[in-house]
């Protein structure tokens, strides 16, 4: 009993630590689990229309020489009626044979209404552009290097059809399946299933329970869809923000004051992650799009006593105050071990904190393999890697420090879509301790001089 209550004493300030992962994930988790399940249960049957509208799929194109043809084939398969879509490919400046892939897919798919525009560089432009150029009810966009589940362009308008309140939609995202079987590389390969995991318990699970609160960050440009009439609306995409995406969901939602949800019945199938250096890019632009964004749309609405009542200020106090207690479990260990602390004791406090988000991926989990009843294949790819589970709460880790890096460079340098890579950060930071080091050896000599 004694070592018990010698533990517990030494582990209390991990402990109180540990009661933010419990408030701020694991009792949201749990609940929204629950609600989910219980949506998932009470899930309306759909009703097809008596004529399928017409659809146009804009295809942003920059250098898709070797993934364009089989995206269009994507399309081709879809169980959409062809004489019902209209596909704009958006060339962004490709300088690569992209027109050749398109050339291709003419002859291949007949049946397929193909477009070809030229376009002003950036994809947010091609993206206008193309808009502009489409005749279809409704607009749904794809990147290029993707693959569309072949139920996903029905299931969107099924939704649409049947409730004229949703003005716009995001699919749900996944890497492919045997793409992430074939990723070379040991730790690559572990890379590579988190980020599936990370993909299909945000879509499936995450921005589900957001859109049915009327909370959907971002509809991901990737994959969104849109009544045009309401598409017409906006200010188009946003050329001046990285974060074009979450721009459009707030014109849509906030400005507009129109409805946006999630379609988890549609899925886009994309490349997985190339590596670590790839992430590291990522996340950045995301978190540099996301306070850009945010900055904008929080000008009247920030402040704690609105905390409650406002999602935005709610989800940055989250993303960000509350990342900083990772800092914390970092760097504290080296404090704590210098004023005696037991490095044992640390080890058993980190197991605990480990634990409980361990808990949370497997809340997530089992939602997650439930609501994928719909396509077997894919659920039993997700049930198989259950072990991810173990590893995800250290890939979240690693996330959340490149993302707190993410936010120190959104203040420090002007917005970019190729965002510095982790070797070009690495060498600029190696410059600075140098620098700092040769300061503090030359003002060492000036003061034995000066002795």
């Amino acid at each position: 009993m004694y070592w018990i209550n010698l533990a517990l004493t030494r582990m209390g300030f991990w402990i109180t630590w540990a009661l933010i992962p419990i408030v701020v994930e694991i009792i949201p988790a749990i609940i929204s689990t629950i609600k989910l399940m219980h949506m998932h249960m009470h899930e309306k049957k759909l009703t097809p229309p008596g004529k399928w509208p017409y659809v146009s799929i804009i295809v942003p194109v920059y250098n898709s020489e070797d993934t364009l043809f089989d995206c269009i084939r994507s399309i081709n398969n879809q169980t959409y009626p062809k004489d019902a879509m209209q596909i704009v490919l958006a060339n962004n400046q490709s300088t690569d044979d992209s027109f050749g892939a398109y050339a291709k897919a003419q002859n291949t798919f007949p049946e397929l209404i193909l477009r070809y525009v030229n376009t002003d560089n950036g994809k947010a432009k091609a993206l206008n552009t193309a808009i502009y150029e489409s005749i279809g009810t409704y607009v749904i966009n794809i990147d290029s290097d993707g693959l569309l589940e072949p139920h996903a362009v029905e299931n969107m308008v099924l939704r649409f059809e049947n409730d004229f309140s949703i003005a716009a939609m995001t699919g749900a995202i996944l890497p492919k399946e045997e793409m992430v079987q074939n990723v070379k590389g040991f730790w690559h390969r572990i890379l590579a299933k988190n980020e599936y995991y990370e993909y299909a318990q945000a879509f499936m699970s995450g921005r589900t329970i957001e859109s049915s609160r009327d909370q959907l960050f971002t509809m991901s440009v990737a994959f969104s869809a849109f009544r045009r009439e309401v598409l017409m609306e906006t200010f188009l995409y946003d050329i001046d923000t990285v974060g074009e995406d979450t721009d459009m969901t707030f014109q849509i939602r906030t400005r507009l004051g129109k409805k946006v949800v999630i379609c988890a019945d549609a899925i886009f199938y994309v490349e997985p992650i190339s590596g670590f250096k790839e992430l590291y890019t990522q996340r950045q632009r995301w978190q540099r799009g996301e306070l850009e964004v945010t900055h904008n749309y929080m000008s009247q609405s920030a402040g704690l006593k609105r905390f409650f009542n406002n999602f935005l200020v709610r989800r940055m106090m989250i993303d960000h105050t509350f990342s900083f207690p990772r800092m914390i479990w970092t760097f504290a260990s080296f404090v704590l071990i210098a004023f005696g602390f037991s490095a044992w004791i640390l080890l058993l406090s980190y197991l605990l904190i480990y634990s409980l988000y361990v808990f949370v991926a497997v809340v997530n989990y089992i939602s997650v393999s439930i609501l994928l009843r719909k396509y077997p294949k894919e659920q039993h790819y997700y049930v198989r890697l259950w072990w991810v589970t173990l590893t995800l709460p250290i890939y979240v880790f690693i996330c959340s420090w490149i993302r707190l890096i993410g936010i120190i460079n959104a203040m420090t340098t002007k917005a970019s879509w190729g965002m510095r890579g982790i070797n070009t950060e690495m060498s600029q930071l190696k410059n600075v301790v140098k620098d700092d080091i040769q300061t503090i050896r030359e003002q060492r000599k000036k003061d034995r001089k000066g002795e």
